[in-house]
């Protein structure tokens, strides 16, 4: 018995390290596939390899024990992938339900440092091609929309502001990882870091972004506590709110009021001259304004692949209404959870990255290893659902044979639900 035990044992070790050796072969191709699109290069096989990542992912979901209760969201999650696969086309939420269902048994933290430094290696080997010479171009010399002649670096990295967004998503990365390790003259040092590349990038947006992340990154870290406080919570939901409504409303022909190549309702003209053309694109940049609310419906259409720079627009545009407020909703269940386990820079990267969002679709696109903050979903929701299963679980075995006791594989999830029978029938018999 002994024996058979200990092999089973073994038999599940084997599995779970087989199973987070896909999910790292999985972002290893996503994040290649990142560092490829910031090049000049076009990738003539992109979709083949994100039906890799898709299948390596789902590799590990197969060889993976989740709950009752997991294994319904999952169902739900991916009813809603295919779905949006069914109406558009589009792979991208099957491909994020997987990777979030992957991480599961899996040290994100450890996962994002690998990620960290994969794409800081990719992102300096591009800069150092452009450079020397190599490949990529090291300038761009053109009007960028503000009406004259500029020379803006890109470093290899196909544009500018691309350029700068890289930063900005590294700079929030490290900080999100090495905070605590992080002294008063790291932070003056990534300030004077990101001025010398605004000088070289002239990326106002990327650079102001910057700046407000190692600013937030500050306060959390001197300021005691800051991150536990409800208004802070309160804060962060209603401004990510903010993003999305104004995004909606700017959208939205009936409020925004376009005529002439510009706006009648003031607000939208005000803040226009701040975006640098971003909201009139939406309504002259396509001769069927591609973006604007008219071409909104429920769960989108395969038409709809239009690319402009608004990401809240985008995601309503790209995947449709219904997965566009689903996804909203998990960003607000993702800042409850932050609050809760007083993780200030998950809250300083969200506020980073909804401002961002209003004018950069960087972290809406096809790209799984551009958003960070899908890791941190991945790793806060199976937090949260193992620990209500130990909790809950009112038996005299240790709390790790109580979770395993009620998971179960794909192929034996059915038997959660004869649990699950039996477990009323003898609350009810009590």
């Amino acid at each position: 018995m002994k024996t058979a035990s200990k092999k089973e044992e073994n038999s599940k070790i084997n599995l779970s390290k087989l199973g987070i050796w896909l999910l790292y072969l999985s972002v290893t191709l996503e994040l290649l596939i990142v560092i490829v699109d910031k090049s000049n290069y076009i990738n003539p096989i992109e979709g083949q390899l994100f039906r890799i990542t898709f299948l390596l992912a789902a590799g590990k979901v197969l060889i993976t024990r989740y709950s009752r209760r997991e294994w319904i969201w999952l169902l739900l999650f991916g009813v809603l992938g295919l779905v949006s696969y069914k109406a558009t086309g589009r792979n991208e939420i099957l491909r994020v339900v997987a990777f979030l269902a992957a991480c599961k048994d899996v040290e994100i933290k450890k996962l994002l440092k690998y990620v960290f430094f994969i794409t800081l290696g990719g992102c300096l080997l591009l800069i150092f091609l452009s450079v020397t010479g190599i490949y990529g171009e090291l300038a761009w010399e053109t009007d960028f929309g503000r009406g004259y002649v500029q020379i803006r670096y890109c470093l290899g990295l196909g544009h500018p502001n691309a350029l700068h967004c890289m930063f900005l998503m590294l700079v929030l990365l490290g900080l999100y990882l090495y905070q605590e390790r992080m002294r008063w003259y790291g932070y003056v040092g990534l300030a004077i870091l990101n001025y010398g590349l605004f000088l070289l990038t002239d990326s106002k947006t990327g650079t102001m972004m910057a700046f407000c992340a190692i600013l937030g990154a500050v306060l959390f870290r001197y300021i005691k506590g800051l991150e536990g406080k409800k208004w802070i919570c309160a804060g962060v939901m209603l401004l990510f709110l903010g993003c999305v409504i104004f995004s909606v409303l700017a959208a939205d022909s009936r409020f925004a009021q376009p005529k002439d190549y510009w706006f009648e309702n003031r607000l939208i003209g005000e803040l226009e001259m701040h975006l640098n053309g971003r909201i009139q694109d939406l309504y002259y940049g396509s001769e069927n304004r591609e973006g604007t609310t008219a071409t909104w419906s429920l769960f989108s259409r395969p038409e709809n692949d239009y690319y402009f720079d608004m990401g809240f627009v985008r995601l309503f545009y790209w995947y449709g209404i219904i997965p566009g407020i689903v996804c909203v909703l998990c960003q607000l269940w993702l800042i409850w959870q932050f609050s809760r386990r007083r993780d200030g820079m998950g809250l300083v990267m969200t506020v980073v990255l909804a401002v961002y969002t209003v004018v950069e679709a960087h972290i809406v696109s096809v790209y799984i290893g551009r958003n960070y903050l899908l890791f941190l979903l991945g790793m806060y929701m199976f937090y949260r659902i193992e620990a209500e299963s130990s909790q809950r679980e009112q038996t005299d075995q240790s709390p790790q044979k109580r979770v395993e006791a009620s998971e179960e594989y794909l192929w034996g999830c059915w038997r959660l639900v004869g649990k699950w029978g039996r477990k009323k029938r003898n609350e009810t018999d009590k």
